[in-house]
């Protein structure tokens, strides 16, 4: 067989708890479901960091945040790091992009041969946190809970105006590819920003959930001053005293966010209909995932930015030829995607390790090695300087030089209500974890790179902002004279290279 093809597919803010083995029963997803019965499902996947930009970055290159230097929703990803598109590229694949990537900074493709659509967010440093000015809200950046109370039905928003694209642009390219006339192997990236907030939904979508048992979240919330140090700072980023939450609006919100999810799973349906019926499904690796996962409620917080299960773990799936479909409960990383991208494609895989922090997770399917801790890492809105985190086994250590430590073990506490660390039974567990967050960070040399890096942008963006501006959002090309027939072209020809199948 040649080698296959990529396919990922990948979505916005969805929790990782809501996919222990798939969709979870109450979720109206069908072609997930499906999806799921085909590939291999790692139950307890961590983002490498928490936040769109610096998340996604992560996955691409396969490289935490302290070493792509993209700390935040503003932080340039600099073109000479390797991504997967990359090195699929080098491989003599092609590579494409339709939709979202929050890419900032000049260079809108990252190893991209072809961009179908435009970004959701900016791609300039406007969003940039200022650590000099803790506690500052920018409110019209910022999240706030008007997400929460504003949450309900609408035939068309802003979010289903870009994913409609996504979709239309991935299937048209879906098709040119099965018509063959480029005979290299293909890697197609679909992103998708739903099921992110705004929780506003179709209403076809919004009645999938009228009787669902899962609106009230399972942990209410948490009095502030019982919070968490980094919780009562995102609460305050959140303007939460500016809103009055009511048990409504929790359901309301969380109904939006499941019938985003459905949404989101009617398109996917679509592409995976089109792979299946031009012939490719049968060499096409699929990737599933999230960037990052939305806390929805629990404890009282929405959206993402910690390392709580909601916000930190996220879904991953993978069919690919070869592998047996089956549940992986070992922890795994977001930044495992592109080593084992390379694995699948036939990729050396010693050529891709030094640019990457992550594991080919062929290894682990196979039962040939572990995959080893987890690490995570945030320095963006919310927080006053970097936290960072360790998934070891049962057990998830966060540390901040802000906030005190937090252990929890998350096989016998899922829901992270007892925090481990200064309870003496658990004394050597946290100095092995300790020890071992040590030898991989320096939080002092974190938050000092984090604080050069905000503020250079800040003398950047004020400067690039006075006079004539010129935006590094991606354009799309539109080559219009090259599109269905012109005169340059020979009709009879023409007609017989777009269709499919020919003949």
């Amino acid at each position: 067989m040649s080698r296959p093809n990529v396919l990922i597919l990948m979505v916005d803010q969805l929790n990782g708890t809501l996919f222990p083995d798939g969709p979870a029963d109450f979720l109206h997803a069908p072609h997930l479901k499906a999806l799921a019965e085909r590939s291999v499902r790692f139950a307890n996947t961590y983002t490498a960091s928490p936040l769109c930009a610096p998340g996604r970055a992560s996955f691409m290159s396969g490289q935490l945040p302290s070493r792509t230097r993209v700390y935040d929703n503003a932080a340039e990803f600099a073109s000479d790091i390797p991504t997967y598109a990359h090195h699929l590229r080098a491989a003599g694949y092609q590579t494409c992009l339709s939709g979202k990537m929050h890419f900032v900074g000049p260079d809108q493709l990252h190893g991209f041969e072809e961009r179908l659509t435009t970004d959701i967010y900016p791609a300039d440093f406007g969003w940039t946190p200022d650590y000099r000015r803790p506690g500052e809200r920018i409110d019209w950046w910022y999240h706030n809970l008007g997400s929460v109370t504003g949450a309900g039905v609408a035939e068309i928003t802003n979010q289903m105006e870009y994913d409609d694209e996504v979709a239309y642009h991935a299937t048209r390219k879906l098709y040119d590819l099965a018509r063959g006339n480029d005979d290299r192997p293909w890697s197609l990236t679909v992103s998708f920003t739903h099921p992110h907030d705004p929780y506003v939904a179709r209403k076809r979508f919004w009645d999938l959930y009228e009787d669902c048992p899962a609106l009230d979240p399972k942990i209410g919330p948490i009095p502030f001053e019982q919070q968490d140090p980094h919780s009562q700072r995102l609460l305050a980023a959140c303007d939460h005293r500016s809103f009055d939450i009511s048990a409504d609006d929790v359901r309301r919100a969380r109904r939006g966010y499941f019938a985003s999810i459905s949404y989101v799973d009617e398109k996917i349906g679509e592409l995976l209909e089109v792979l299946e019926r031009t012939g490719m499904a049968e060499n096409t690796a699929i990737l599933f995932l999230s960037d990052h996962g939305d806390m929805i409620g629990e404890r009282g917080l929405w959206f993402k930015m910690s390392f709580f299960e909601g916000s930190a773990r996220v879904p991953l799936m993978i069919s690919t030829p070869g592998w047996k479909a089956g549940r992986i409960d070992a922890p795994v990383s977001t930044l495992d995607v592109t080593p084992t991208i390379a694995s699948i494609a036939g990729l050396g895989i010693d050529s891709i390790r030094p640019w990457t922090d992550g594991e080919d997770l062929a290894l682990l399917v196979h039962g040939e090695a572990d995959r080893g801790p987890v690490p995570m890492e945030y320095a963006a809105e919310g927080s006053e300087a970097p936290l960072v985190g360790l998934r070891v086994g049962a057990y998830k250590l966060t540390l901040c030089d802000k906030d005190p430590p937090l252990l929890f073990d998350i096989d016998s506490d899922r829901d992270e209500l007892r925090n481990l660390a200064q309870d003496p039974d658990y004394k050597d567990v946290l100095a092995g974890l300790m020890d071992e967050a040590n030898k991989r960070w320096s939080l002092a040399a974190f938050d000092a790179a984090v604080r050069e890096s905000q503020a250079r942008r800040w003398v950047v963006y004020t400067a690039l902002r006075n006079g004539a501006y010129y935006p590094w959002d991606y354009q799309p090309l539109q080559k219009a004279s090259e599109r269905y027939m012109r005169n340059h072209m020979d009709l009879n020809v023409l007609e017989e290279r777009q269709r499919y199948p020919r003949g």
